[in-house]
């Protein structure tokens, strides 16, 4: 079969003249959430908060997360790759409608800290609620520097979620975890008020536990209970929907996008049933992010679950902003991903819908799995040519944005296409790709097909030398769907690569009011 490869992009764009700026709506009801952006703060600075948690107090959600420095050099400078490491600071952030951010401050910084210069590193971090105490109580893994990678916890306490919270202790032992000390984690608050670490154990990963917290003041966390055992796992995080907990994590690859692997019970402590991959979540990586945590939004017409992700992947190539939302949906038990560029959320209701500026195509730059490949996740590529290189490596190009582009390519004649099929309102849209091609093929053309209508399509069998924007406007979906195709009948080392493709509705009104999206393929 012909080789569907992504391709290294050694001359990457600044991303952020191609993706813009983060859109707020106006509305004072449902407001807009937009993802593939550097979200901002209500001042315009960059947003910076990362592997936290959301708590809501009174009428008033509260965001603490980490702030890197790598994060903001990124930031500023979105084209060069670099580690995601440099603890800045705890940030705080208030909002009443879950999408516009005020900050409030820097909650802990790591000079009240001790033991924090030289090289310490300050993970994973989430915020609890004590009542006997009336505390905030922040809990962070904590690695001294010379500790081998063996975590601890650290423990701060503030008075008000804004802070600034006081270092109290660090905790050196987990009972019954391997190796007694944290992997990856996040803090987990029930319905009854009570505390939970969610977590893997540390050089072991494949160990996932959860731990209470000691329940006169939550600085303590007490034995863990092991819930589960199989492959390592990381971004380990926890929801509660109706009456079930879901454990869910990410594949244990050093901060890459991930699909989100699930477990669930009635009982926080189990017994858990098997794993599975978050319904979608494979198509596209989950959006192309690790799990972060979860913000469930108790509206007063439906309950919401926000997947809340993290895009890591030590801050480089796998798309602009590292927050990416999207709601989540349920087919009886069984969680499904709902994979968006922009939606709308009322956080008084609950109720979402899908934003009119949405992009349909999923894994539209080709970044998910974050490596060449055969087999695009989230499309469906067939060929005539049996003896194509399996690893998708027969070739180098350069994509539009971010790392990767998807490439028809091959050394003899050969047929190629590369489709998804996707579910949508009825309405009109316009699909767009940004295309580089040699010419010379019988045909190559990028379509639009079984939407209801006449097939379209638009030729790019001719010479494109710099990366050149092609679309297909008036594209008339009557039957709630269309298939988007890459297709070539080409001759020897004739090649086309394609990058950011979209698919968005034309049609003002033609929005999905959530849950109803269904997956793909």
């Amino acid at each position: 079969m012909i080789s569907f490869s992504k391709q290294k992009n050694p001359w990457r764009q600044a991303w952020m003249a191609i993706f813009g700026l983060l859109l707020w709506a106006t509305s004072t009801q449902a407001t807009t959430i937009q993802n593939n952006v550097f979200w901002k703060d209500t001042s315009g600075n960059i947003l910076y908060s990362q592997s936290g948690t959301i708590l809501k107090v009174g009428g008033i959600y509260y965001w603490w997360g980490n702030k890197y420095r790598n994060a903001v050099t990124y930031a500023a400078d979105p084209v060069t790759k670099r580690g995601g490491g440099g603890f800045d600071a705890v940030t705080c952030y208030s909002s009443t409608d879950l999408v516009h951010w005020k900050f409030e401050n820097n909650v802990l910084e790591p000079g009240a800290i001790p033991g924090s210069a030289g090289g310490a590193w300050f993970g994973r971090m989430g915020v609890v609620y004590n009542a006997n105490t009336r505390k905030y109580v922040l809990i962070m893994e904590y690695i001294p520097r010379g500790a081998n990678n063996y975590g601890e916890e650290l423990f701060a306490t503030s008075s008000t979620p804004t802070g600034n919270f006081t270092f109290d202790h660090f905790q050196k032992t987990l009972v019954n975890v391997v190796n007694n000390a944290p992997g990856d984690q996040t803090v987990f608050t029930d319905d009854d008020g009570k505390a939970y670490l969610i977590l893997s154990s540390s050089h072991g990963r494949n160990h996932q536990y959860v731990a209470p917290l000691r329940d006169s003041d939550y600085l303590n966390v007490e034995p863990a209970t092991e819930i589960f055992k199989g492959s390592g796992r990381e971004g380990n995080c926890m929801f509660k929907f109706n009456g079930r907990y879901y454990y869910c994590s990410s594949n244990l690859h050093g901060w890459n996008a991930s699909p989100t692997y699930v477990i669930s019970a009635t009982n926080i402590l189990g017994s858990y049933g098997p794993e599975s991959v978050m319904k979608n979540t494979e198509l596209d990586f989950s959006h192309v992010t690790q799990t972060g945590f979860f913000i469930t939004v108790n509206g007063t017409s439906q309950t919401t679950v926000i997947f809340a992700g993290d895009r890591w992947s030590n801050f480089g190539g796998n798309g602009i902003g590292y927050n990416e939302w999207c709601p989540l949906s349920f087919n009886g038990t069984t969680p499904v991903f709902n994979s968006l560029s922009q939606w709308n959320l009322d956080a008084t209701t609950g109720a979402w819908s899908v934003g009119a500026g949405n992009n349909y195509v999923l894994n539209p730059s080709f970044e998910a799995d974050r490596v060449a490949q055969h087999a695009l996740a989230g499309w469906t590529n067939t060929g005539n040519i049996p003896d194509a290189d399996p690893n998708g490596n027969s070739g180098k190009g350069e994509s539009h944005t971010g790392n990767f582009c998807m490439q028809q390519k091959y050394t003899t004649d050969y047929t190629a296409s590369m489709s998804q099929n996707i579910n949508l309102p009825n309405g009109n849209y316009t699909l767009s790709a940004w295309v580089k091609s040699s010419g010379g093929q019988n045909s190559a053309v990028l379509a639009a097909r079984n939407f209801g209508g006449t097939d379209l399509s638009c030729s790019i069998a001719r010479d494109i030398g710099n990366w050149t924007q092609v679309s297909i406007p008036g594209i008339k979906v009557t039957n709630g769907k269309c298939q988007v195709a890459i297709s070539s009948d080409a001759k020897a080392n004739n090649w086309v690569e394609v990058d950011d493709i979209s698919l968005v509705s034309t049609s003002p009104t033609s929005v999905v009011v959530g849950p109803a999206l269904s997956a793909r393929n």
